[in-house]
């Protein structure tokens, strides 16, 4: 129940919206109850019962029910009763008949107008928290860190924020429309059937209780079913969310069939599960509605018998009395599904929730400052790190210090902590033991948009937007002056190919760049960087995995970038390490070399104259080949 208050308390700045539906829906209630009780004389006219007949018979009903109801309630429901029979009942048949007709034309218009505009105010509360979840939710995600998304799939969350919140926004119109119109409609109705016959209104109401015990144990057993569902789905979205991102390499290893097998195998089990729950659901509708006809059965044997051998009912009477018994069972079916409704969003709402309540461990403290300016220098302080989930130590004990305007070069086998050192800097992950500081202050105590506001970062995990290229350069800055963006892709050597593309500037990119090369989609993203202009520059493996040209291309305008800025370069390419100012050797987590080049060249039994005659000799090579 906490988690369903939880998802109303998003409705809450919506009441007036609410208020605006209450109002139609008792309209449409009252409205709803006035049209059949007008067949009670439209019936008592077509069968031609006669005054002195109707006459006896109300007053049986007058007596009947007179020791039910306070005197003050008889005598109002008499004084219209009256003022019904002589302005609407007077004169012949015909005019009777006529005067009947126009008011249910008018009072079935008059419903399905206020029916209308009740399911659109509704319609905009559902729509609008929905939005008001979703927006909120994304925005928690995006504080999250980066171990988050290590450990989520991303077609599990993709499911979270499309699947989950559409069934929750199901279950908001469950309870201010089902849960107010319904009862309202099922209130009016019985309502009528009492002031006919409260013998038989009591009889009927036995439906109510009977119904409830099965609805609700339905119910739960429906929540539980449903968060296996959505899991089951997530599974789906994550598999096809995998197989199209790695299309290449699946059919670079021709493992369609083992995709399909893997995706039928998920599909599968979600048809099981989904038919679980339409069992399940669909089981709820026919036992009340089964119950509801044996009830039924039931009152009109018992009315049958109070027309017939008694006398206290008219047939047109007990006619309006099973019409609007009648009209109270959709209802009552309707308000059967709600709860199975809200037990539904309840389970999706959890898998929301985990999002949302999802502490970010990363996140800037209370009394941080912003960092204006970078003067001095970045120091690393007997950092170590280890990964929570596996308590794996990546990094341990680095201590070392890069001054303004440096290029420091980290250099090392793969999976030896080169990435995460770098991903320390701009605060991707904090630190297990020890510090990082900027000019003397830790950058735990700075306001993490202004850290990484003097930050740029360029990978060899190139990621472009489904947009412009004018839009990917100028990442997240509307109307910024197309001069500057033309600017920064001339000095990342973009400028030329960009213009060879039709559309220039405007040309679309496609997901993740796919419709342009590795050299070009890192080009681009070091534009971005420059754009940027930071004073603190991170190059994680940025030229490899490229051919030739494209590496020369893409190396001058990193050199370009590096230009009066402190860099941190993940070495990949043989210039970038003879021109760093210092050079830091990295093994198993551990600073194992410090130096320049020619310092660590001539150690020849380091590590790093060990990569330098496995790597970078063959790149020295290929320069010299080039330069032939």
């Amino acid at each position: 129940m906490n988690t369903y208050l939880r998802i109303l308390s998003f409705v809450k700045p919506y009441w007036k919206h609410v208020l605006t539906t209450f109002v139609f829906t008792i309209l449409y209630a009252l409205l709803s109850g006035a049209s059949i009780y007008l067949t009670i004389p439209l019936l008592s006219t077509l069968f031609q019962e006669s005054n002195n007949q109707q006459v006896t018979t109300r007053s049986n009903v007058v007596e009947n029910s007179s020791g039910l109801l306070p005197e003050w309630i008889q005598n109002i429901k008499e004084e219209i009763s009256n003022s019904f029979n002589n302005y609407i009942l007077g004169g012949d048949k015909i005019d009777v008949l006529i005067n009947i007709c126009v008011l249910i034309v008018i009072a079935f218009l008059l419903k399905n107008i206020f029916g209308y505009m009740q399911s659109y105010f509704m319609a905009y509360v559902e729509f609008g928290a929905m939005r008001d979840l979703r927006d909120k939710a994304y925005i928690h995600l995006n504080k999250l860190p980066l171990s988050y998304f290590k450990k989520e799939r991303v077609g599990n969350l993709i499911s979270k924020f499309t699947n989950d919140v559409n069934i929750v926004q199901a279950s908001i119109s469950a309870t201010f429309s089902n849960l107010i119109k319904e009862p309202l409609t099922i209130l009016v109705f019985f309502g009528i059937a009492f002031s006919i016959s409260w013998q038989l209104t009591i009889l009927a109401i036995i439906i109510v209780p009977v119904s409830t015990l099965i609805i609700v144990w339905i119910g739960k057993k429906l929540r539980k079913q449903t968060t296996i569902l959505q899991s089951k789905l997530a599974d789906i979205t994550s598999v096809l969310q995998e197989s199209i991102s790695g299309v290449k390499v699946v059919k670079a290893f021709a493992m369609e069939r083992f995709e399909n097998r893997k995706f039928m195998t998920e599909t599968n089990n979600y048809f099981k599960m989904a038919l679980k729950i339409v069992r399940t659901r669909n089981s709820s509708s026919p036992i009340t509605e089964i119950i509801s006809v044996i009830i039924g059965a039931i009152i009109i044997y018992y009315g049958g018998l109070l027309v017939l051998k008694e006398g206290t009912l008219s047939a047109s009477q007990f006619m309006g009395f099973l019409f609007a018994i009648f009209q109270m069972m959709p209802p009552i079916k309707e308000l059967g599904g709600v709860n199975n409704r809200i037990q539904e969003a309840s389970a999706a709402a959890d898998r929301i929730f985990v999002i949302m309540d999802t502490e970010p461990l990363i996140k800037s403290k209370d009394g941080s400052i912003k960092l204006s300016e970078f003067n001095n220098k970045i120091e690393f302080e007997n950092v170590s790190f280890v990964f929570d989930d596996s308590n794996e130590t990546i990094l341990d004990d680095i201590n070392f210090t890069v001054n303004r305007g440096e290029i420091l070069a980290l250099v090392g086998p793969s999976g030896g902590g080169k990435s995460t050192l770098v991903d320390l800097i701009p605060r991707f992950y904090d630190p297990t033991e020890g510090k990082i500081l900027i000019d003397g202050i830790d950058i735990r105590d700075f306001k993490l948009n202004s850290l990484r506001g003097k930050m740029g970062i360029v990978t060899q995990d190139t990621f472009l937007f489904n947009g412009t290229i004018k839009q990917n350069i100028a990442y997240g800055l509307d109307d910024y002056p197309f001069e500057k963006i033309v600017e920064a892709a001339k000095t990342a050597n973009a400028h030329n190919f960009i213009l060879e593309i039709p559309y220039g500037y405007d040309s679309i990119v496609g997901e993740r760049g796919v419709k342009l090369s590795g050299g070009q989609k890192q080009r681009l993203t070091i534009a971005r960087a420059l754009l940027k202009n930071p004073e603190i520059m991170i190059f994680d493996e940025a030229t490899s995995a490229l051919d030739n040209e494209s590496e020369i291309l893409v190396q001058e305008a990193v050199e370009r970038l590096m230009a009066n800025r402190t860099t941190f370069v993940i070495a990949h390419r043989l210039s970038t390490i003879r021109n760093a100012s210092k050079i830091i050797v990295i093994d198993n987590g551990r600073i194992v070399q410090k130096g320049t080049h020619n310092e660590l060249i001539k150690d020849g039994k380091g590590l790093y104259k060990k990569l330098y005659e496995l790597q970078f000799r063959n790149v020295t090579n290929n320069i010299q080949h080039l330069q032939q």
